[in-house]
């Protein structure tokens, strides 16, 4: 059996901190030595909506580039940190788009950590002059490692709680490489949109020691907006809008429902995110309430969430806090143009965080 090293307190509460580093031992290696491993959850998931669905690259900008983190469980010494890089381009044509995104994940204290870098695509079509459809598809190369610095094993352990330098524990876990695909479309008009993915279709292996599969990850998506004021004044689009949000996902055994409500006053968004849904026929999940703000200046986009914990277990382990920081790029008047020569696509309404 294999644990964290606690730091050297006195003895009661280096039991107490040896207790929460094998709580963050067991949910972060027990992720990835289990015979089913899972992704990782944003709570702006449309600031990262590349991950959410490869479809959604191009429909909001002509460009945009967003930078995004999270730290998880941040009360654990052992706490998780994502951070993510997504990039998507629009090509002149309006039928199709390119996308980059790299994600990088990690646990201070197991030294877990895992790479995945990959390539989206997505092409466009104009069903109606008010609806359009997108389909969309990724191909991405990952890399997980587990750093054995930070271990310690049974026999390490005395009676009073001192650890030994020497263990005859063989820790061999070697790098894992692997290929994992995607594929994703959207139905959209400039009030509504409903999307459907899947994730990992070749299900890659991702074990250390014995066969660890990244099962298939289905998501669904929809969402509609209420405008009560849309103006353009010197170049600038601003809105008043109300929009509820739904998102289904599951994955492996899981499954997980969410419902989010977004208030936009150009420049200022602000929304909350209910997760945990009952689901019938489904066990009681782990309930978190997200508030999320962001705004925006500019090209520029700034957006924080916290995750409120609803549930015991989940306030035991601490909330989340999440900050998206995204660069997008429109140009109006060159759809302006394209407006005239009726080669507009009808814009996305989904929300920018």
């Amino acid at each position: 059996m294999m644990m964290l090293r606690p730091s050297y307190l006195p003895y009661p509460q280096r039991l107490i901190a040896k207790r929460r580093w094998v709580l963050a031992a067991g949910l972060a290696v027990g992720v990835s030595l289990s015979s089913q491993a899972q992704d990782l959850y944003f709570a702006q998931p449309y600031a990262n909506r590349l991950q959410l669905n490869p479809a959604y690259a191009g429909l909001l900008d002509d460009y945009s580039i967003t930078l995004s983190y999270r730290n998880q469980f941040p009360t654990l010494a052992g706490t998780f940190q994502s951070s993510q890089l997504a990039a998507d381009y629009r090509f002149q044509n309006q039928h199709s788009a390119a996308g980059l995104l790299v994600n990088y994940d990690r646990t201070g204290g197991v030294g877990y950590t895992r790479f995945q870098a990959g390539g989206v695509y997505a092409h466009h079509l104009r069903l109606t002059e008010q609806l359009g459809l997108s389909g969309g598809a990724s191909v991405s190369y990952g890399l997980q490692r587990v750093s054995y610095g930070n271990l310690v094993f049974g026999d390490q352990l005395s009676d009073d709680g001192i650890a030994r330098d020497y263990s005859l524990e063989v820790a061999d876990f070697k790098p894992v490489h692997y290929i994992t695909a995607s594929v994703g479309g959207l139905l959209y008009t400039d009030r509504f949109w409903v999307g459907a993915a899947a994730h990992h279709l070749n299900q890659p292996d991702l074990a250390f020691v014995t066969q660890t599969t990244l099962p298939l990850r289905l998501n669904l998506q929809a969402g509609y907006k209420q405008y009560f004021a849309q103006a353009t004044t010197k170049g600038e689009y601003r809105e008043i809008s109300l929009s509820p949000t739904v998102i289904y996902s599951r994955q492996g055994g899981t499954q997980r429902a969410e419902a989010g409500l977004y208030f936009t006053a150009t420049p200022l968004t602000v929304g909350a995110v209910y997760r945990g849904v009952p689901l019938p026929g489904a066990p009681k999940p782990q309930q978190v309430l997200t508030a999320l703000a962001g705004v925006g200046v500019g090209s520029f986009r700034l957006g924080y969430s916290y995750d409120v914990s609803l549930s015991q277990f989940s306030r035991d382990l601490g909330g989340a806090h999440e900050i998206s920081l995204a660069l997008r790029e429109f140009d109006s008047l060159e759809a302006a143009w394209r407006r005239l020569k009726r080669r507009n696509y009808p814009p996305i309404p989904c929300p920018a965080f």
